[in-house]
Formats: C-alpha cells, structure tokens, sequence
C-alpha cells in the first residue's frame, strides 16, 4: 500500500466511521478499486479505527472527562457512573463476538463486494425506518435506558459486518426504541471506545509476541493514521448535529444506491 493509497483510505475512513454509511464497507470498495494487498489490509483497518476512537475522545472530550470525573472522584452513585455502566452493558454482545468468533467474523473482511452491497441495503432500511417513526413520535423520547444499552449493543455486535454500518446501526436501532435523538447520537459514538482501543491493545500485544506480522510501511500507516484522526474530527461533529435535525434519510439513499451498485458489480 502507497502513502497515497492510505491517504485516500484514510479520508474514507475518518469520514464514514461517523456517518451511518459503513466504515468497513467503503474501506471494502476502497480496497478493491485501488487493488490494495489483502494482507494489509486488516493491518491498516486497526490503525485507522483507532485513529478515529481518538477523535471521539478530542470531540467528545468534555463529555469523557465529566464522565470521568464523576466515575473515579466518589464513591456514591451518581449519574456518571449509571451512564458508565450502560456503556459497559453495550459491550457485552460485541465482547462476546469477539471473544469467541472474532476469526470468524476476521473472515468476512476480503471476501468480495456482494456482502458489503447487501449489508448496506439494510443499513438503508434501518436509517429509513428510524427517521420515520422519529417524525411519527414527533420528537418525544426518553434518555438511553439499561435495556436499550443491550438492544443497542446487539446492533453493534450485527455490524461487525462489512457495509453494515456501526453508526447506523446503532444510531438507527436507538432511534427505534425509542431514545431521544440528542442522546443517541453520543452514546453510539462513546460505546465505541472501549472496544475498539481494547481489539487494538490485544493485536500491540501480539504485534510484540511475534503472533502477527505487519506488512505495511511505517509511512503509509502513519498518512492513514493522520488523515483518518482528522476528517473524524469533522465527521462526529457533523453527525450529531444530523441526528438532531433528523436528516438521516439522505444517507439512507445514499447506502441504497451504493449498495445496488456494489451487487450489480459483483453480480454482472
């Protein structure tokens, strides 16, 4: 992979993390407009996924500091340590995919645009059905409950698959049950931290033991890591005010379209 080729896949990450139309999927169609190596592949996803974990902390970084502060500095339960605790409930279906079917799901990833193509047909139908009964409850909702933090934590676990998109998903499946539109939006981009910064220490850890091997050069990850932290910086500001002004359905078109594209190609 060239520096250019990871800036170009960098900006295409950094961007679509946030917007509910498939980080996974556009790295999927990027990768295989530019011919990129199948062996960096996964290599370069991890690098540019943590680089936009990043940009959420510098975002949301009042949000993560009060939450912080609230969680370490008494011992007293408080609304911090609640909202805490429900991310940490989000987790548990994504922390059981990847502790017992991550090769599975690692297997997914290389495997062709026809996968990428159906799952952005549904993530199409989620963004398209939550704005609509969004505009139905006439913005009535409720803060993010303990149930909805599992409900919405299922949806993420689902969207380890490619061109199924986190944000989407999670934003959308929110929306469905009924939260209101200017929590979800944060929740769905905190709940990622932990296990994307957690799946990017565990393969640190095995980088360092010899397990795994890195083909890609310093200077291409180093492009993706940079361009990917900065157009997310951008992303997850431009998201949040989306999700409150309920525009969620141009990028349900969006998906439709790229995703009919992406089988036709695959299919023809």
């Amino acid at each position: 992979m060239s520096w250019l080729e990871a800036l170009i896949l960098g900006i295409v990450q950094g961007l679509t993390e946030f917007l509910p139309v498939s980080s996974s999927g556009h790295l999927e169609i990027g990768q295989a407009l530019l011919g990129t190596s199948g062996e960096d592949n996964l290599t370069f996803a991890i690098i540019v996924h943590t680089a936009t974990v990043l940009s959420t902390l510098v975002v949301l970084w009042r949000e993560v500091a009060q939450l912080f502060k609230g969680t370490f500095t008494t011992l007293q339960w408080n609304s911090e340590k609640d909202y805490v605790a429900k991310i940490l409930v989000s987790m548990i279906p994504v922390f059981i995919v990847g502790m017992f079917f991550k090769d599975q799901v690692e297997a997914f990833f290389g495997n062709g645009l026809l996968l990428v193509g159906v799952c952005l047909l549904v993530t199409a139908c989620l963004l398209a059905l939550s704005e609509w009964l969004q505009k139905r409850r006439a913005g009535e909702g409720h803060e993010v409950t303990y149930k909805d933090a599992i409900i919405i934590g299922l949806a993420q676990a689902c969207a380890v698959l490619p061109g199924l998109s986190r944000s989407g998903s999670t934003i959308a499946t929110g929306l469905l049950c009924g939260v209101k539109k200017e929590s979800v939006a944060q929740f769905s981009f905190l709940m990622v931290l932990i296990p994307i910064l957690g799946e990017a220490f565990l393969d640190l850890l095995k980088l360092l033991q010899g397990e795994i091997t890195v083909g890609l050069g310093v200077v291409p990850a180093l492009v993706g890591f940079v361009a990917a932290f900065a157009t997310g910086c951008f992303a997850c500001r431009f998201m949040i005010e989306i999700v409150r002004r309920q525009r969620l359905v141009y990028f349900a078109v969006y998906c439709a379209i790229v995703g009919t594209v992406a089988i036709i190609t695959t299919v023809c």
